[in-house]
């Protein structure tokens, strides 16, 4: 098959399922937008031997309920040029092994595993080159490039894992080796890519892409009920509430020091957050989970929306995209500051502590504004995933152009 830098097959390794619709999922949206020019085989995130434990039924369960949807299929084009591969091997559980090289060796196990069911798949439709996109997965993906032998094996750094327990035991020595041998490094955020370049100088920054036409002011009729309940001034964050990317002890700090503020926290609270603690103010209610169809209703009735970010490895390069949702409602918005959230400066409060971001969340009910609703819709506006996939497509094509074509 003539492989051309106008039409291209793209192969993703997911860190995602594709049947989980709940919560954002930047890969997802990725195959999506590259499916309108190019050919994608989007490969779920793999069961392994622990899905059999009792603790992962609900996961295992909802696998299968997607796959009998499908007629029993594992491999089926979901959407126009998007195929949906679910492998059927488990991969062996191993992060548990401490010894590197014991480690390495099962690891290559599980990806030639992995690789034989991909190499199945892309064979059905006849593709004899193509493009792998790794989904920020250094462990499963470690040996991809050398067992497919891609034309391009592209890593997408979209998160800093290391900070967590489970990627760093075998991913803080292996992270630094996969991004020195891949071909490129597409990065989110300025953050990420920086730390990128100091292992592949073929590092590009792509920016990120946000699906905001469901946050249009003007579809919006009445305010849910659950939320009009709630007396003003309502100072609102959605989105995942966990501990590792939330800063508690400043939300507890802006209900406390003004109790006639109303802290809305919309999202379901995983097991490390501290609901019990933040509820038992007067003044904090939680709305529970949304449906992406409901979020907007709920933000255009806030007065103030705010990202109170915990500060740590894990979110330091961190893009949150629920900004540019928050923006493209044209409502006032404060955060935390960091790295990469200077891109934002012009239309966020940025706080460097508690008492500068209760403050600012006062100028902003005051009325003072960075930018009118108008700008703030506007730059919203310009992440889209067109972008942030084109610049991808760009970096892609600069890179075959210097390549000799195979025919």
């Amino acid at each position: 098959m003539f492989f051309s830098s106008d039409s291209m097959n793209f192969i993703i390794i997911s860190r995602q399922s594709w049947e989980e619709k709940n919560l954002g999922s930047n890969i997802q949206d990725i195959a999506r937008h590259l499916a309108k020019n190019h050919r994608v085989v989007f490969v779920n995130d793999c069961m392994k031997w622990s899905s059999l434990l009792p603790n992962k039924s609900s996961q295992v369960r909802q696998r299968n309920e997607f796959i009998e949807q499908h007629e029993g299929k594992h491999f089926f084009e979901a959407e126009e040029n998007l195929w949906v591969l679910y492998p059927k091997n488990l991969l062996g559980s191993f992060n548990w092994i401490t010894n590197p090289k014991l480690y390495d060796y099962l690891n290559r196990y599980n990806g030639r595993q992995l690789v034989s069911e991909i190499k199945a798949a892309v064979k059905q439709l006849k593709w004899d080159s193509y493009v792998v996109l790794n989904d920020n997965d250094m462990l499963q993906g470690f040996y991809l490039k050398e067992l497919l032998n891609p034309k391009l094996y592209i890593y997408y750094l979209r998160d800093n894992f290391l900070a967590v327990d489970y990627w760093k035991r075998h991913g803080e020595r292996l992270e630094p080796q996969l991004m020195s041998k891949v071909d490129l490094i597409a990065s989110n955020s300025i953050y990420l890519a920086n730390r990128a370049a100091r292992y592949n100088p073929n590092s590009v920054y792509v920016g990120q892409g946000c699906d905001l036409k469901l946050f249009d002011l003007d579809t919006i009729r009445e305010c849910p009920p659950d939320l009009a309940a709630l007396p003003r001034p309502r100072i609102g964050y959605a989105g995942a509430l966990t501990r590792i990317r939330l800063d508690v002890d400043l939300i507890e700090a802006v209900a406390k020091e003004r109790p006639e503020w109303q802290v809305v926290l919309i999202g379901s609270p995983d097991e490390t957050f501290p609901k019990e603690r933040l509820d038992a103010l007067p003044n904090i209610t939680f709305l529970g989970p949304k449906s992406p169809q409901q979020i907007p209703a709920y933000l255009a009735y806030m007065d103030v929306l705010i990202n109170p970010q915990e500060l740590n490895e894990v979110t330091i390069g961190n893009y949150p995209r629920k900004i540019d949702e928050y923006l493209a409602m044209g409502k006032p918005v404060v955060a935390v500051k960091t790295e990469t959230m200077a891109l934002f400066e012009k239309h966020v409060y940025l706080a460097d502590s508690k008492a500068q971001f209760i403050a600012y969340i006062a100028d902003a009910l005051e009325g003072q504004q960075l930018s009118s609703p108008e700008d703030r819709i506007a730059f919203a506006f310009e992440h889209t995933w067109e972008n942030s996939v084109g610049s991808l497509v760009e970096a892609v094509n600069n890179m075959l152009a210097s390549m000799p074509q195979i025919i």
